[in-house]
Parts: structure tokens; C-alpha cells; sequence
């Protein structure tokens, strides 16, 4: 049993501030007591995690736990105010613009509108952390361009402006600059919002695929719990700006568990499928969750 897992009976473990480490791979990011306040508010406080290289981590949690701070600190978007943020054993800090952008890509929960780009331009801006703003867009970054709107399945679009894609086919052109950026470790912000389930599991299946067939570490914030547990290899929870519970996959979904994270009463049952473990909320007799 991991040493942070909680116990087989599904009782949850008492919240501890203390160091959380899911795998014994070496850590790509690894926080240690991180903290951020803002304007004398406490966003973040006391952060211990380790996230293992190679992993698929989902940041999971209430609106306004933090998650999305979390996921601004971790890209060096805001700097902690205590405690340390390292990337690859050294200070998220101390790392050149530059020279992080080729090994650190983020996805914004809302990507900026771009009009007028096709999605081979937009793919083309990957390559910005390589050659610059003056710098020549050359044959290695156009076949790096190439090679990445092959992977997101955007070949025959590629000529397309942006603007006319589908909701998921815009959001695997992001996901495929990423890949062009030639970063190894990608920090997505809801990258299924206000996508429908189709097209959910379309952008999560190529993480998934790039995870495994690249060894690509991918860090994610989602909702769905039941989604997070599909395509993730370890779940992080945060509550009120604390990791309030972490582990792999199979010990977190756990109804006791996540129900200290929601708050919610909740029910585990087997996928019809693959008996996988699934979590709904539990209803009354009136049909109430509660």
C-alpha cells in the first residue's frame, strides 16, 4: 500500500499538510510546503506533492478550491510566496523563458481567440520557444509542425482557419502546438470544458495516447471524476487551497474519499463494460442527491 493511501476499509485518512508523494519515479514537479497569498488572501497554503515523470495527474476539486491557481503556479504564471516550486530538481524560478518553453507547455482554461490563423499557423507558433520572434521558420520546424498536426489528427485541416473547427477539433489544434512547442511535460486547464462528451473523450483519448506512446507526463485539471479515473494514472484533490487528499487512481475512487473533497454522499458501482469502478452521487427517495 502507498504510504499516503488511505486504509482498504475506505475510510478516508485525517488531513495531514503533509508530504505527498504518489509513485517512486522522479518527480517532475515536486512542492514542497508551497503557498501563495494575494492581495492578504490565502490561495494556496502548504502544498507537499510530487508528480511523477511519465504520469497522467488529474487535479480534481470543488469550484474555487484552487485548482486553477495551482495549475498558474505550476507554470510559473504566479510565483509561490512561501515554499519552493521545482521543475525537474531545480527552482520553477531559476529556469530562462525560453529554455523552460521547450520542456514546459500550458494549455489556459480559455485559449485566446485567434482569428484569421489557420490551423497551420496556429500549430506553426509552437516553434516560437526554438527560433524567436525574428528567428527562421525552417525545415526542422516545419516537419515538427507537420509531425504534431499528424498526431492530433488535423492533417486534412490544416489549411482551415481556426475559427470554422469544431469544438473539438479546436481544441486538439492547441494540444497539437503544444506538441510542436516540443515540450515533454504538458499542464492543460480543463482542456474538456464546455466540450460535449464525445469530443471529451476524443481530446483525452490523444493525452492518453501521447502519455503512452511518447512517455509525455501530463498534468490536467477536470471535473468529471469518472473521467479523471478513465484517463488518469493518479488523482490530486484540493479543497479551500489544500491538497486535501491524493493516490493512484484505484485508491482514490473511493466514495468516502471523495466525498470529503464534494461533500456529497457518494456511491461506488462497476462499469457495465470493463468493471472498472465508477462514483455517482447518492439519492433519497426524492431523487436528491442528498
Amino acid at each position: 500500500m502507498p504510504r499516503d493511501a488511505a486504509p482498504r476499509s475506505g475510510r478516508p485518512p485525517a488531513p495531514r499538510w503533509r508530504r505527498i508523494s504518489m509513485t517512486h519515479s522522479p518527480p517532475e514537479f515536486d512542492l514542497r510546503q508551497a503557498s501563495l497569498q494575494l492581495a492578504g488572501r490565502q490561495l494556496l497554503a502548504g502544498l507537499d506533492l510530487s508528480i511523477a515523470s511519465g504520469s497522467v495527474t488529474g487535479i480534481l476539486g470543488p469550484n474555487g478550491s484552487g485548482k486553477s491557481t495551482l495549475m498558474r503556479l505550476m507554470t510559473r504564471q504566479l510565483a509561490p510566496s512561501a515554499g519552493q516550486v521545482l521543475f525537474r530538481g531545480q527552482s520553477l524560478g531559476a529556469y530562462a523563458a525560453r529554455d523552460l518553453a521547450r520542456q514546459l507547455a500550458h494549455l489556459p482554461q480559455t485559449p485566446p481567440h485567434v482569428p484569421g490563423l489557420t490551423v497551420a499557423e496556429l500549430v506553426a507558433l509552437g516553434r516560437f520557444p526554438w527560433h524567436g520572434a525574428f528567428g527562421r521558420f525552417g525545415a526542422d520546424d516545419r516537419a515538427r509542425q507537420q509531425d504534431a498536426l499528424r498526431q492530433a489528427g488535423l492533417a486534412d485541416r490544416a489549411e482551415s482557419p481556426v475559427e470554422t473547427l469544431s469544438g473539438g477539433e479546436r481544441q486538439r489544434a492547441w494540444i497539437a502546438m503544444l506538441l510542436a512547442q516540443g515540450a515533454d511535460c504538458l499542464l492543460l486547464d480543463e482542456p474538456t470544458s464546455a466540450l460535449d462528451p464525445a469530443h471529451q473523450i476524443e481530446v483525452l483519448s490523444l493525452l492518453r495516447g501521447l502519455n503512452r506512446q511518447q512517455g509525455l507526463t501530463v498534468v490536467m485539471v477536470l471535473h468529471d471524476v469518472n473521467l479523471a479515473a478513465r484517463f488518469c494514472d493518479d488523482l490530486v484533490a484540493l479543497r479551500a487551497g489544500r491538497i486535501l487528499d491524493s493516490g493512484p487512481v484505484a485508491d482514490m475512487m473511493q466514495p468516502a474519499r471523495l466525498q470529503r473533497v464534494y461533500d456529497l454522499p457518494m456511491v461506488q458501482l462497476p462499469h457495465p463494460d470493463s468493471g472498472r469502478a465508477l462514483v455517482a452521487p447518492r439519492e433519497l427517495g426524492d431523487g436528491a442527491p442528498w
